[in-house]
């Protein structure tokens, strides 16, 4: 599992020759390389994939370097950004009217930048003698690899803008144009299916041909189509402009919610169940034939835990590829690296030598889906959320409910954690040098269960479905027996449970017609929650559990400073998966750790501590503070509570949730290229 493939930031020379933009006033121009260019990229295997790994390259600096975050994926019924009123998060709110015509310009126009090259990287090898006499043999081999990865990562780009975006500008990509206009997205993801169709049989799968996870694979290029298929078949928000009266054809669609003030519909095409089996049959492939070395993680070989969930995200905090991943964004110290920074555990640190350094974490746990999201003994819900942070100086501190960043902000994302590298990187901050997973095999498991409930197909639905409950529980005492609309919600529930964090529980909202619904309800549940800590100082939810305005908390010395599995019983392991590395032990910051007792014993997180009684006073007397929880909540409940859980569905029922497309892209198409669904023109 040792990472082998590093993408380079700056490739040869020759790459400003091979790419240089043609037209300052057209990025979506780019110059056509000499005859002279194309045969020294050419002259060698090593010598094309040095061109196409800037193109890695420059998506893991631009789009994947600030990942869901950028891109306000993880905004959902689970998930929210922890600072009032922010900029980052407008489309995370479903507000998107109220963010700059230019806030993704950059990632629109790198996705742009890099398909274009992926596009004139393949055209070249496409002309090659050795790949011709290749593909006319009907032999996989590293040139015909070559051509099908520069064309995927071209499919996959197109991909990410109309996920984005909505319907953009299509194929004009390393030609002069004079004008240009906006492309249907569903002709888009046809397009890109059938080019992924052309180019997959040219490809390795998984693992063959030394093409690991960080290289777009023949496996990847199925479980794209499938994306693309099921993308184009689901709910989705449309425009119904002036612009739009053309623009989707003669599709037919049947509409949830239809808003004119935004002139928008959420709807989904009529002949959806054609491109549904168009992705199960190629999520089959991914999972079957086509599924090369990509495994399923169900034990843990560590003797210290037992935990195969949390096992495939220790491979990204040890710097290696996870058998589990389908494609990672390779990275290593010390480049622009977003987890865990923007996502994960956080720390108080300073921005270098700290222990660890900072980590604003920009996505958090809304506190309803924290009490009442996972079911007791699952062993997903400690490593996938978490309650503490770091001070920067080696010890574990809680973090609060208050609007902001760091130590602030509510329930963090625990999947990522500078404390699980081996060892933490404490140079600086943002440089860990972990990938991002951009899909692994669990993402294909219950999209596929997915598609197969809609199509009717429970009983394989339910299988998959069991399979990640069992690996969740470590047995097979949980599995679920259920049909129609429950095996729906099942489906959606495990999607959480697996993925909070990651960006996946906003699609699948989206995709299932069900984001409007869920919004307002986890806005409702929110509110009741709300009500009960003011009344009474906690909260008792359905399941049990409570949250309560106080908790009690003390520094403990643990032998083992960071934590693992929970033990009942041990108010520093419960919840389990936190604590601090040992920083003592890392000579470059050693002398910032204060004293011995680096972690945190947690009283009162799960059940209500009355704090003028007795138990109180008795914790109090042991050395415990009292310590605001619940209670912070209240004091944000009209602003951060309020605004930016998904409040935008307060003004419609029409979830908007696309970016703008940036002012010069829209001047220089002269008209031809507007922002629709009520985003800004200017």
């Amino acid at each position: 599992m040792k990472k082998k493939t590093i993408y380079i930031s700056v490739v040869l020379g020759i790459m400003g020759l091979l790419f240089s933009q043609c037209n300052q006033k057209e990025f979506l121009s780019v110059a056509n390389p000499s005859a002279t260019d194309d045969a020294f990229v050419t002259s060698s295997v090593s010598e094309a994939f040095k061109t196409l790994s800037w193109c890695y390259a420059e998506y893991r600096k631009t789009d994947a370097a600030g990942g869901n975050y950028n891109w306000n994926d993880p905004c959902s019924d689970a998930e929210y950004y922890p600072e009032y009123n922010s900029n980052n998060g407008r489309i995370g709110y479903l507000r998107p009217a109220e963010f700059t015509v230019d806030g993704r310009k950059t990632q629109f126009n790198s996705l742009y930048q890099v398909l274009g090259r992926c596009a004139r990287i393949g055209d070249i090898i496409g002309s090659k003698t050795e790949y011709l006499e290749a593909k006319e043999a009907g032999v996989t081999d590293d040139w015909t690899q070559l051509y099908g990865e520069a064309w995927t990562f071209y499919c996959y780009c197109y991909f990410e803008l109309v996920r984005h975006f909505g319907d953009v500008p299509f194929g004009i990509e390393n030609s002069i144009v004079e004008s240009y206009g906006l492309t249907s997205r569903f002709e888009i993801l046809d397009k890109i299916i059938a080019k992924l169709k052309e180019v997959e049989p040219l490809m390795y799968d998984l693992g063959q041909g030394g093409i690991t996870a960080e290289r777009m694979s023949r496996t990847f290029a199925h479980q794209l189509i499938a994306e693309a298929a099921l993308y184009s078949g689901a709910y989705q928000t449309i425009r119904t402009d002036s612009i739009a009266q053309n623009l989707y054809g003669d599709i037919a669609f049947t509409a949830k919610y239809t808003d004119n003030a935004v002139k928008a519909a959420y709807v989904r095409r009529n002949d959806y169940k054609d491109y549904y089996r168009l992705a199960q049959t190629h999520f089959r492939l991914v999972l079957g034939e086509r599924k090369g070395s990509l495994s399923f993680i169900t034990t843990d070989e560590r003797d210290y835990c037992n935990n195969p969930f949390q096992r495939g995200f220790q491979y990204m905090a040890d710097k290696q590829v996870s058998p589990e991943s389908i494609w990672e964004a390779g990275n290593i110290a010390p480049n622009q690296s977003e987890r865990p920074y923007s996502q994960g555990r956080p720390s108080d640190g300073g921005g270098s030598n700290a222990a660890p350094c900072k980590v604003f974490s920009g996505i958090r746990i809304i506190p309803t889906f924290y009490y009442t999201g996972y079911e007791d003994g699952d062993k997903r819900m400690d490593p996938s959320m978490v309650v503490t942070g770091s001070d920067g100086k080696g010890n574990e501190k809680m973090i609060n409910f208050k609007s902001g960043s760091r130590l602030s902000g509510g329930i963090a994302v625990n999947k990522w954690d500078d404390n699980r590298m081996n060892p933490p990187y404490v140079v600086k901050q943002r440089n860990s040098g972990m990938n991002y997973v951009m899909r692994r095999i669990s993402n294909t498991m219950l999209l596929l269960a997915e598609v197969d409930a809609l199509l009717g197909d429970e009983t394989e639905a339910l299988s998959i479905v069991n399979q990640i409950r069992d690996r969740a529980f470590g047995d097979n005492l949980h599995r679920l027996s259920v049909s129609g609309d429950a095996l729906k919600e099942a489906i959606s529930r495990e999607v959480a449970r697996e993925f909070v964090g990651e960006g996946d529980i906003r699609w699948e909202m989206i995709r299932t017609g069900t984001m409007t619904d869920r919004a307002k309800k986890v806005r409702r549940d929110i509110k009741t929650m709300i009500a009960g800590l003011e009344a009474d100082g906690y909260y008792t939810f359905a399941n049990g559990r409570v949250i309560s305005n106080y908790i009690w908390t003390k520094p403990v010395n643990k032998a083992s400073k960071l934590t693992y599995d929970r033990v009942d019983g041990d108010p520093a392991l419960v919840p389990g998966w936190r604590g601090v590395y040992d920083y003592s032990t890392i000579p470059a910051v050693a002398s910032i750790v204060t004293g011995t007792d680096n972690n945190l014993a947690i009283k009162g997180l799960f059940e209500y501590i009355d704090p003028t009684g007795a138990e109180a006073a008795a914790l109090e007397a042991d050395g415990y503070t009292k310590t605001n929880w619940g209670i912070d909540i209240i004091s944000g409940k009209n602003q951060l509570w309020d605004y930016n859980i998904l409040s935008g569905i307060e003004l419609t029922d029409v979830p908007l949730y696309y970016h703008s497309i940036p002012l010069e892209t829209m001047q220089q198409s002269q008209g031809r290229v507007t922002n629709g669904y009520g985003l800004p023109q200017l």
